[in-house]
């Protein structure tokens, strides 16, 4: 038995080391080619602010996901690494220091990581509420201190630079926003690339222990604390490194760097995407980057719509959107997903008219108190509707309540065929 399957062990490892390798050389291309097909300066900002989240999001899952630390004040790592990016960047133009651009995002994961060894070996002597709550508290202390202390943080009106007073690098002065994205687009490769081969060191293995048992941990010879500290430094330096390619997006920091709306988002990201899974929060980034960018320009309650996604996906999904894939993947490896696409099409449409029905509630509540004209009128997949108006209010009724009772009855079908695939994934030998 043993040598009939030896010879096949090396071509199952070498043939997941080219899956492994190809992921990542598939990802570096496509941050290559995006600017050939999406040249405007929009989708060059887009790309640029998606990548500078991923990283944001990335580090925070070193503590959320990894480590099993939840933190409401994420922000300050972020936003101390882009106010000294913004200083270091302003005093090289200055004193004409030998300093180019492309390392600047390392002086602002200097700024991250100073501040995590700073206070971070008082906030990891606890975990769960105690952690959290010393997170939120000290968010707000330098938040609020950011609009105390001008010198340093500018007040209101926050630190302005220019990127391009900097020594150029490879003839590049990166002016354009299609320098500035492939900056970002390296540091997002690089930092992705760091972030997962610390998750595969036996420090992070050691921090998913202390995730799930800081007591067998301690038994075993190792100090949570001490693990719970590392943690929160890298993910300090990365965040830092995050803050400090905003700096350089946008020419300049101020005090919503540091806001709890910042600390919100990251968290939104991370969960939303699947802290289980390290491409979880890259998902979570991009979506959460894309709503952002999307809904302000269309609705004023845009806050709502996130706060209604994530407490769907608390409820219906605690896996996130990765955790969503990966169930599949079972059932695409046993052949069975196909008994399940055909409930999937079916349940698809009144779960559409239920998401509709909301968005109509919501909007036409939101402007029922406005002012008459082009202010009340809500456009939904292109059919006009005023929120003044009877029909509007009947119509918007009769998505939400019909869409719910039919996607409720169309919801069970899908159950039932996922029981029947999963039982053939399971009878196959891919499914536990």
């Amino acid at each position: 038995m043993t040598d009939a399957t030896a010879p096949h062990e090396p071509k199952e490892h070498s043939g997941g080391g080219v899956r492994f390798y190809g992921t990542w050389l598939i990802a570096a291309i496509a941050l290559v080619v995006l600017p050939l097909f999406f040249s405007s300066g929009g989708s060059l900002t887009s790309f640029s602010l998606i990548g500078i989240a991923i990283i944001f999001a990335l580090s925070y899952n070193i503590l959320l996901g990894q480590t099993g630390l939840l933190s409401f004040g994420h922000a300050v790592h972020y936003g101390l690494g882009g106010f000294l990016a913004v200083h270091v960047m302003n005093a090289v133009a200055i004193h004409d220091w030998p300093l180019p651009l492309p390392f600047i995002p390392l002086v602002g994961g200097t700024g991250g990581l100073g501040f995590a060894i700073l206070v971070g070996w008082v906030m990891t002597k606890r975990a769960g509420t105690v952690f959290a709550m010393i997170s939120l508290g000290i968010g707000e202390l330098v938040a609020s201190s950011s609009l105390i202390l001008r010198s340093v943080f500018g007040g209101e009106s926050g630190i302005t630079t220019d990127r391009t007073a900097l020594p150029h690098m490879f003839g590049w002065s990166f002016g354009p926003q299609r320098q500035v994205y492939y900056l970002i687009a390296f540091w997002v490769m690089a930092s992705a690339i760091a972030m997962y081969a610390l998750t595969r060191t036996p420090l992070g293995r050691i921090c998913n222990a202390v995730r799930d048992n800081p007591e067998r941990v301690e038994f075993i010879g190792y100090d949570p604390h001490v693990v719970r500290y590392f943690a929160y430094g890298f993910a300090g330096f990365f965040a830092g490194v995050a803050g400090g390619l905003a700096a350089i997006n946008f020419e300049i920091a101020n005090s919503a760097y540091l806001g709890a709306t910042q600390s919100g988002l990251v968290l939104f990201a991370a969960f939303i995407g699947g802290t289980a899974y390290f491409f979880g929060p890259i998902l979570g980034a991009i979506l959460v980057t894309y709503l952002q960018l999307g809904l302000t320009d269309v609705t004023t309650v845009w806050q709502l719509y996130f706060g209604l996604i994530f407490i769907g996906i608390v409820m219906f999904a605690p896996g996130g959107i990765a955790g969503l894939l990966m169930m599949h993947r079972p059932l695409i490896r046993a052949g069975s997903l196909a008994m399940v696409i055909p409930s999937y099409l079916v349940t698809a449409l009144p779960t559409l008219a239920l998401a509709l029905g909301v968005i109509l509630s919501i909007e036409t509540i939101a402007r029922y108190t406005q002012s008459e004209g082009e202010g009340n009128v809500i456009n939904l997949v292109g059919i006009p509707f005023n929120a003044t108006a009877p029909t509007t209010w009947l119509a918007a009724a009769v998505l939400v309540i019909g869409g719910f009772a039919i996607a409720r009855l169309t919801w069970r079908r899908v159950a039932e065929a996922w029981d029947r695939a999963a039982t053939v994934a399971r009878d196959r030998g891919y499914l536990a």
